[in-house]
């Protein structure tokens, strides 16, 4: 990890799988924060064994590529040093990061939907992302998207 990231503040997307919901939105967050001031990274307490293909599309869509990103389990090293965790709807099975900001974000889980809702969840995380950027006052990287 470089060190720029290593000083950036750090923002944990933790669902179930890992497979739909916290990808997007740490690739919102990755694509539009100035990654010198905070990055994001996903993760689940039970991880699938891929993405979601219609996730995988419709990120494609918006120009953000996830075909080869897998699933990671929520570990305390991978937390360690958080200053947020946004948790996706996992009710009871969502974790706890020691030291970390707690929200959720109570959003659909894709799995399965058709392609046109899918869309509407991404749309919903991006505005999300965008909304927790400029609430905590990180820079804004990419704007337009």
């Amino acid at each position: 990890m470089s060190e720029k990231l290593l000083m950036s503040a750090r923002v944990v997307f933790a669902c179930i799988h890992n497979a739909g919901r916290s990808q997007m939105a740490a690739a919102w967050f990755n694509h539009l924060a100035d990654t010198q001031e905070a990055h994001a990274v996903s993760a689940g307490t039970e991880p699938g064994s891929r993405i979601q293909p219609e996730v995988v599309t419709v990120m494609r869509e918006v120009g953000i590529e996830l075909g080869a990103a897998i699933p990671t389990r929520l570990t305390p090293e991978l937390a360690a040093g958080a200053r947020l965790l946004i948790t996706m709807g996992c009710g009871e099975a969502c974790p706890f990061v020691p030291g970390a900001r707690r929200t959720d974000w109570p959003l659909r889980d894709p799995k399965g939907l058709p392609i046109e809702d899918v869309r509407r969840i991404r749309e919903e995380i991006r505005l999300r992302v965008a909304q927790l950027i400029a609430d905590e006052g990180w820079s804004m990287d990419k704007l337009g998207c």
